[in-house]
């Protein structure tokens, strides 16, 4: 069995510090065998905020997998922002903005949708996702295969008509399900949801977007809390459990909502309670 703690949106520099506290904690005790982080770790991708965030992450004491999002690339300092606008981020979080995770039960592919030319917005490339596909087609069966990036290639539906995916993402999330992408995780716009896609004409194969509030910013919807996604994994079963930090008179993140999926001949299939 695999267990994956999906958080997003952390933007230190503008925290909730009991969040903050909670949600550690909560990591801590849970131990997962892998976090994943779908960007905006940063409010502003200040030094001192990219300081903070990696001191956070290596408090876990648990692996960590991370990608960039819009908010780690500077805003305001333009020579930077359009020259070296991962730099902050490689220095403090990782060297790498595509991470690749891999063992016997997983297979996770980081994604960089975070650009310059786009303010809030994101956009991937075809050689992005064409190395993405690759290592999608030579997985092998069995293991689960997680693709994520900071925006979402579908946007949520719940999370209202302002909502966009990450430009071109109808195209490339095709490219990356027909491959056998099969969970795909995102964050953005600090609004959660899992959704059941529909299958794809082409490969037949329903796929799950999990979306992921933000776990520690004040930037708080009205209508939930600080929160993270915990999926755990064996033998072709998914379990995504969403966790809340619902009150600030709270020290924990609970569990408030659970679901679960089998994986069947086309994909995901929800199985009841």
């Amino acid at each position: 069995m695999r267990t994956i703690a999906h958080v997003s949106d952390l933007h230190f520099g503008r925290i909730d510090p009991a969040a903050s506290a909670a949600l550690g904690a909560a990591l801590r005790s849970l131990k997962p065998d892998l976090v994943i982080v779908s960007g905006d770790l940063t409010q502003r991708a200040r030094s001192e905020q990219f300081r903070e965030a990696a001191e956070f992450l290596a408090g876990l004491a648990t692996p960590v997998l991370a990608v960039p999002g819009n908010h780690d690339v500077p805003l305001w300092h333009a020579l930077a922002r359009f020259l070296w606008p991962y730099h902050g981020y490689r220095r403090h979080i990782a060297v790498e903005l595509e991470p690749v995770h891999e063992d016997a039960e997983l297979l996770v592919l980081g994604l960089n949708s975070a650009r310059s030319l786009a303010f809030y917005g994101g956009r991937l490339n075809s050689e992005q996702v064409g190395r993405a596909v690759e290592r999608l087609r030579h997985a092998g069966r069995g293991r689960l295969k997680i693709v994520v990036s900071h925006h979402p290639l579908s946007a949520p539906l719940t999370a209202g008509p302002e909502a966009e995916s990450v430009g071109r993402g109808a195209r490339m999330y095709r490219r990356l399900v027909d491959a056998g992408g099969e969970v795909f995780l995102a964050g953005h716009f600090h609004h959660t949801a899992h959704e059941l896609a529909e299958p794809l004409a082409t490969s037949r194969r329903r796929a799950l977007l999990v979306h992921a509030g933000t776990a520690t910013s004040t930037r708080r919807r009205a209508s939930e809390g600080n929160g993270f996604n915990l999926l755990r994994y064996a033998g072709g079963h998914l379990s995504v459990v969403h966790y809340e930090h619902r009150s600030q008179r709270s020290t924990d993140f609970v569990p408030v909502t659970s679901r679960d999926y089998h994986r069947g001949d086309y994909g995901w299939e929800p199985l009841a309670h």
